[in-house]
């Protein structure tokens, strides 16, 4: 099983910056996949950016040189470095884990961006 904890979101002026972080309960070099989603309200979620336990990241195209995901394997943890935000990015933030053929999710964070 794995256990993911989000922090780092909060509210932001447009053109600011924030960084979330996911704690994760196990090594993350034993999970293959690791990634961020979002959720504004009314919208489906999406996903944001990923990242392999290879080191191999992809990040949609509308974040694409504003957002980067990273990782600590030292500490467990993955990132999403947010900067020129926008108030379209204002969402709930999930880390998502894939692990052993299941899915697992973490609480959420809310990211709210201001015009």
């Amino acid at each position: 099983q794995v256990h993911l904890v989000e922090s780092g979101g909060g509210l932001v002026q447009a053109g600011g910056s924030l960084r979330l972080s996911c704690a994760a309960s196990r090594n993350i070099l034993s999970i293959y996949y690791m990634g961020w989603y979002r959720q504004a309200p009314g919208k489906q979620r999406e996903l944001v950016a990923t990242i392999s336990n290879a080191g191999s990241t992809n990040h949609r195209d509308s974040v694409k040189g504003r957002f980067t995901i990273s990782r600590d394997n030292a500490k467990n943890t993955v990132y999403l470095q947010m900067n020129s935000l926008k108030p379209d990015d204002t969402a709930v933030y999930y880390c998502n884990a894939q692990w052993a053929g299941y899915e697992y999710w973490g609480q959420g964070t809310q990211v709210t961006v201001s015009s």
